[in-house]
């Protein structure tokens, strides 16, 4: 047996059935060793090591456990850094095992040697090591595992290339500089002391108008949410990567908060007397209530992420549903409806204007209506994934999610290029359910339609072959457009902005795949009804209009001027942009007035 050997049957051990990578020679050992698995674990070969690691941070959050991606030396190492930085912001455990120069040339200057424990030192900042002996192969690789799981973090194994081909050393000798390590790790409970938990009942009881923003750290607490949710008769709003965490039917659930949210979820922070933050760490300070208006109460499952975003008055160390679980019975049952109505109407209000904006006409496509026929149609336990751009900007306010589905996104990190490593993923942890991507054009050309090439190469292992990969095309890189408009006050910049024209769908049809393509409003649903029935993957090309703005939930004055300052610049979709603002303000005010 060799240290590779060794090293693919421990990581076995320790419950990784999938690796996803890319060869190189310096992993040929590693490679070899795959080869005399048997099947026992799969190698889930990408197009780009960004996307292992992409994949592995997208595993990790869909099925709440350890995930694992592989490189080789050098070059192949440097792309999993963009991956696993998405991984270690939003808190998700990934091992990294990478190649290195062989011990013998190291210092050397030789060829592909990178000083890859400085370079990881960052992003795996728990934990990087190099395996320098066939002995330490045992506890580099149960320590990177164990503290992945530990501290929710990313972790690193740099395995030499001679070392990769050296004999195992399976049971280190009980001797001096040696380790006898163990494999295995147990979930503790973690719940606040009996004090703390009293406090924050103090405040959360004597609160009237209670908001409650949930995140990624509720996902498994969903009952516990709505039971506090409803003894409280709070509104509950959602960080974007909590968007999955309670489902949107719930006439309390106000959607998503922040520049990319709703209007009710706004009002919620700008009207509540009480926030009750649980398991987030929502970055955008601007959009929770201002300090003194709001008293505050938190939990986190680390104490690092405490009263970070906002000065809250308790804050509890616990897992989310157990300390949920622990508070509920000191909380008093409030009985005044006069604050969820108002959560309601609001909610009533903010869907008629969302349903209104989606019918306006554009050229040639609006891409809101993309989003709100889709919303219709979304299949039970469905698994969604989002890109960073204007994709991502619709489906957060209009996709309404029901309880079992699944979602994510590059959060913290807010990276383009996710979406369609994330969806394959999703196939590979979950191959009977439907997994649905959401991506923009930029992000497409960036990386995208190379994993095509990957999801043409292992769908028929999935028990339903349903993966659909939504592209918005508009030629344009959307989201920074409106930014240098709204933020900056410059006009769109055609030299940096403009993306070439291409034919997703007709791509996707030449490398097997089915290929929709929509460019007429009355199309769109149709085309979706047929992506959900394909026999096959699908690539849905939505050919929609650049100029059709997101209106924030409230438009301040700054960026009204801005917008203005931008367009009298000369932005060369001035008139356009000019007239389909118009409509989308038009549409908002007209759904106001009318009654439900």
């Amino acid at each position: 047996m060799t240290v590779s050997d060794f090293i693919l049957q421990r990581v076995h051990a320790w419950g990784i059935r999938r690796i996803y990578g890319y060869p190189g020679d310096g992993i040929n050992g590693l490679m070899g060793a795959f080869d005399r698995l048997d099947g026992a674990m799969d190698f889930i070969q990408v197009r780009h090591e960004e996307m292992a690691a992409f994949m592995a941070t997208a595993d990790a959050k869909y099925t709440g456990e350890v995930a694992c991606c592989l490189a080789t030396s050098g070059p192949g190492a440097i792309h999993l850094l963009n991956g696993l930085y998405d991984a270690k912001m939003d808190h998700r455990p990934v091992v990294a095992i990478v190649g290195q120069a062989a011990t013998t040339a190291i210092g050397g200057a030789y060829q592909q040697e990178v000083d890859l424990v400085s370079l990881f030192k960052d992003v795996a900042s728990e934990y990087v090591y190099q395996i320098s002996s066939p002995a330490a192969a045992r506890h580099i690789v149960d320590r990177a595992f164990r503290i992945a799981h530990a501290t929710r973090s990313v972790t690193c194994i740099i395995v030499p290339k001679d070392i990769q081909e050296m004999d195992a050393v399976e049971h280190p000798p009980h001797a001096a500089n040696m380790l006898q390590s163990g494999i295995g790790y147990s979930v503790p409970v973690v719940v606040p002391a009996e004090v703390d938990l009293r406090a924050a009942a103090e405040i959360l009881n004597a609160g009237e108008r209670v908001a409650m923003l949930i995140g990624a750290g509720t996902f498994g607490a969903v009952d516990e949410v709505m039971a506090v949710a409803d003894r409280l008769q709070a509104g509950v709003a959602k960080a974007l990567l909590g968007k999955a965490a309670l489902p949107d039917d719930l006439p309390y659930v106000t959607g998503t908060l922040g520049l990319l949210g709703t209007e009710p979820s706004s009002d919620l922070m700008t009207s509540c007397d009480t926030l009750f933050m649980i398991g987030t760490t929502y970055p955008y300070a601007q959009f929770l209530p201002k300090e003194g208006q709001a008293r505050g109460v938190q939990i986190d499952l680390d104490g690092k992420n405490l009263s970070m975003r906002f000065a809250n008055e308790v804050n509890l160390i616990g897992d989310s549903a157990l300390t949920l679980q622990a508070l509920l019975p000191l909380l008093v049952q409030k009985t005044n409806p006069a604050w969820r109505q108002r959560i309601a109407e609001k909610r009533e209000h903010w869907d008629r204007i969302t349903a209104a904006r989606a019918e306006d006409t554009a050229e040639p496509l609006n891409p809101q209506k993309v989003f709100t026929e889709l919303s219709k149609r979304l299949p039970d336990n469905c698994i969604l994934s989002g890109d960073a751009g204007t994709s991502t900007n619709w489906s957060a306010r209009d996709l309404q999610m029901r309880r079992g589905m699944k979602f994510s996104l590059s959060g913290s990190l807010a990276t383009m290029g996710p979406a369609v490593p994330y969806a394959i993923a999703a196939k590979f942890c979950f191959p009977d359910r439907v997994a649905i991507g959401m991506t923009g054009d930029g992000a497409m050309q960036m990386n995208g339609n190379a994993e095509l090439l990957t999801i043409a190469k292992y769908w028929q292992r999935w028990s339903d072959p349903r993966l659909i990969i939504l592209v918005l095309n508009n030629r344009d890189l959307n989201q920074v457009t409106w930014e240098m408009r709204i933020e900056s006050g410059d006009p769109k910049f055609d030299a940096s902005q403009q993306l070439p024209d291409f034919p997703y769908a007709k791509y996707a049809e030449s490398i097997g795949l089915k290929g929709i393509r929509v460019d007429r409003p009355e199309d769109v649903g149709a085309a979706w009804d047929a992506a959900l029935s394909a026999d096959r993957p699908v690539v849905y090309e939505a050919y929609t209009d650049p100029n059709v703005a997101m209106i924030p939930p409230h438009i301040s004055f700054e960026q009204a001027r801005n917008l203005t300052k931008a367009l009298v610049k000369g932005d060369p979709d001035e008139m356009r942009v000019i007239g389909q603002s118009v409509k989308s303000l038009l549409s908002g005010i007209f759904a106001h007035e009318v009654k439900p």
